[in-house]
C-alpha cells in the first residue's frame, strides 16, 4: 500500500492526465490509422483519421453502451466501426440507411429506384476515378477496369438499425458485400478529416498536402 501511495504521490499529475486522455479517446474523439487502400482515392494508406465518437451516440467510456442517441449516420458519412464478422476495425462510407432499397449493377448504384450519376475524372491502365453523386453527397470513387465479383449485387432493403457500407475503392474493399450490413451498435464514430499522413512508400515521410484535409 505504501508503494502505491508513493507512486500516486510522485506521479499523480501524469496518472490523472493518462486517465482523462483515455476517457477522451474512448468516448469523445480518437484517431484511426488506415492500413489499406480500400477507401482510395478519398483515404490512402498511412492516413491518420480523426474520428468524432460523439457524432451519433454518447457512450459509457470503455464500453459500447449508448447513454444517449445524438443522431443517426447519414448517407455519405464515413464511419469507423468494429466489425464482428471481419474481426477488425474498418472504415467505410455509408451508402444505404434504414429503409433504403439498394441495387448494384456493374459498379453503378441504384438507391430507391434512382440510378446515381457518375462523372469520369482520372484514368490509369488498371483503374478509373469517378465522381459519384450519392443523392446529394458528391465524392470520388475508384473502380477497376477488370471484371470483379464485387461489381454487382441484387436489390436489398436495409432494415432498421443497420447500414450498408462500401469502400470508395469499389473493387478492392471488404465491405457490406463481404461482411454484411453494419449494425449501429458496431459504429464507433464518424471520420471527419485527415490529421496527418505518412507515406509508406517514401520512408514514412509525412505527406504535407494531406495535413488536416477534410473528408468528403
Amino acid at each position: 500500500m505504501k508503494s502505491l501511495y508513493k507512486l500516486w504521490k510522485n506521479n499523480r499529475s501524469l496518472i490523472v492526465f493518462i486517465c482523462l486522455m483515455s476517457v477522451f479517446r474512448s468516448a469523445v474523439a480518437d484517431w484511426y490509422e488506415v492500413p489499406t487502400g480500400s477507401m482510395k482515392p478519398t483515404i490512402v494508406e498511412g492516413d491518420r483519421i480523426f474520428t468524432d465518437k460523439m457524432a451519433y451516440d454518447l457512450k459509457l467510456p470503455f464500453t459500447k453502451v449508448s447513454l444517449l442517441k445524438i443522431s443517426k449516420p447519414k448517407r455519405g458519412d464515413i464511419i469507423v466501426f468494429d466489425s464482428v464478422p471481419a474481426n477488425n476495425r474498418l472504415i467505410k462510407r455509408v451508402v444505404g440507411i434504414p429503409g433504403d432499397t439498394i441495387e448494384f449493377n456493374n459498379n453503378v448504384l441504384t438507391i430507391n429506384g434512382q440510378t446515381l450519376d457518375y462523372t469520369q475524372l482520372d484514368e490509369t491502365i488498371v483503374s478509373v476515378d469517378q465522381n459519384e453523386d450519392l443523392l446529394g453527397v458528391k465524392h470520388q470513387i475508384r473502380i477497376a477496369k477488370h471484371a470483379s465479383v464485387q461489381q454487382s449485387f441484387a436489390a436489398i432493403v436495409v432494415p432498421d438499425g443497420y447500414y450498408l457500407a462500401m469502400g470508395d475503392n469499389r473493387d478492392n474493399s471488404a465491405d457490406s458485400r463481404v461482411i454484411g450490413l453494419v449494425p449501429h451498435r458496431e459504429i464507433l464514430g464518424k471520420a471527419t478529416r485527415v490529421i496527418l499522413s505518412l507515406d509508406y512508400d517514401d520512408y514514412y515521410l509525412p505527406r504535407k498536402n494531406r495535413y488536416l484535409t477534410k473528408l468528403l
